[in-house]
């Protein structure tokens, strides 16, 4: 009788414990990307370049929702080729906004902004480009590719150049052709691919910037997300991080107009100085500093409140304790640095390179920190 009333006791308390789980579940993982917000905007991670088995994806469009939510992004778009459908055999259904819909649905629950979008598939020049915040993907189909741009523009578009580096010399080198010009000139691209998939372009990077276009990086996935970025504990999808005033399509939308974005891709961060640096001090956030009794090292705990990992290269006069010039700290983590500044200061105005982030070809960010006794 006693192992009985033990067992119809367990049995409450587990069906207590998954009810309160149920109550406050969350797609969300403990890996999940974070980003603090800067400047008055709010910091929004988005992929506004993926697949599914509606164009040459491999999955169902309420995965990519269900992906999108394990991640913590705030937007997505399901970017399916208008023009190249491989699976009109098994899937036939020509409606180019059906991925949409579908995605639509899985998210009504959810804090996931699903934004309409589709992929311009033509050869280089002028290549592949995504269209989003359209209304109607069937509309943009046309033989020319010119009229198809056009269309967009028409439907109050944003759309960016895809993987400008993908040639017929297979070098992965961006080459910014005449067409693609006259494109821009016309105000008909207004953004940029610097990072897709796995690879970064220096080219295009620098293409931005004179061309003065919006940074953008997405996954452009095709198969499953964890079986292509996740790679070990700290993997994750190169995401664009949007500036916007609020949580909406039309402030995110506006975001992207006025070029306030940073690409986060493999562990790094890239883009202008004027987000960027403010970004990166919001994230490394000095919790404590003081000196022992009787010490002449000055001992500063860093916190990194990011899931982004960051080294940083100290630049002060000072040198470190435990750590030479150079100094990792981990996402979402602390860690302790010991100055040995050979008297007490009232403060220290502490300057490091962030080597994992670029704020122009070949170049690194340097910050500043006041560090106040």
């Amino acid at each position: 009788m006693k192992k009985f009333i033990c067992l119809v006791q367990f049995i409450c308390a587990f069906s207590t414990f998954v009810s309160a789980q149920e109550s406050t579940h969350s797609h969300s993982l403990g890996t999940s990307l974070q980003f603090p917000n800067i400047l008055g905007y709010q910091t929004l991670k988005c992929d506004l370049h993926q697949h599914t088995v509606f164009s040459d994806g491999d999955v169902w469009p309420s995965i990519r929702v269900r992906e999108s939510l394990m991640d913590n992004l705030d937007a997505i778009s399901l970017t399916e080729h208008l023009e190249y459908q491989p699976h009109l055999g098994d899937i036939p259904n020509k409606d180019r906004n059906r991925s949409y819909q579908i995605a639509l649905k899985e998210a009504k629950d959810h804090n996931l902004i699903i934004v309409r979008g589709s992929e311009i598939t033509r050869a280089m020049p002028p290549g592949h480009s995504n269209a989003v915040f359209i209304q109607d993907a069937n509309k943009l189909l046309f033989t020319n590719y010119l009229d198809a741009y056009k269309e967009a523009k028409n439907q109050n578009a944003f759309v960016f150049w895809n993987h400008p580096y993908e040639t017929p010399k297979n070098d992965y080198i961006t080459y910014l052709h005449e067409v693609n010009k006259k494109l821009m000139d016309s105000n008909l691209i207004q953004g940029i691919e610097i990072v897709n998939t796995h690879n970064y372009s220096v080219e295009a990077l620098q293409i931005a910037y004179d061309r003065n276009l919006t940074l953008m990086g997405t996954s452009d996935v095709h198969g499953l997300i964890d079986w292509d970025y996740k790679k070990g504990s700290k993997g994750h999808r190169p995401i664009t991080l949007v500036f916007s005033k609020d949580r909406t399509q039309e402030s995110i939308k506006s975001a992207l107009f006025d070029r306030r974005t940073v690409v986060h891709y493999d562990n790094t961060l890239i883009g202008r100085d004027s987000l960027l640096i403010p970004l990166i001090n919001e994230c490394l956030v000095i919790k404590k500093s003081f000196y022992e009794s009787k010490s002449l090292v000055l001992t500063v705990v860093l916190e990194n409140v990011s899931s982004c990992n960051f080294i940083l290269q100290n630049l002060s006069q000072y040198t470190l304790v435990e750590n030479t010039d150079l100094i990792e700290i981990e996402g979402k983590s602390t860690i302790t640095l010991q100055f040995k500044t050979k008297e007490i200061l009232k403060q220290l105005d502490w300057s490091f390179n962030v080597l994992n982030a670029v704020n122009a070809p070949n170049s690194h960010p340097t910050l500043k920190k006041r560090i106040i006794l």
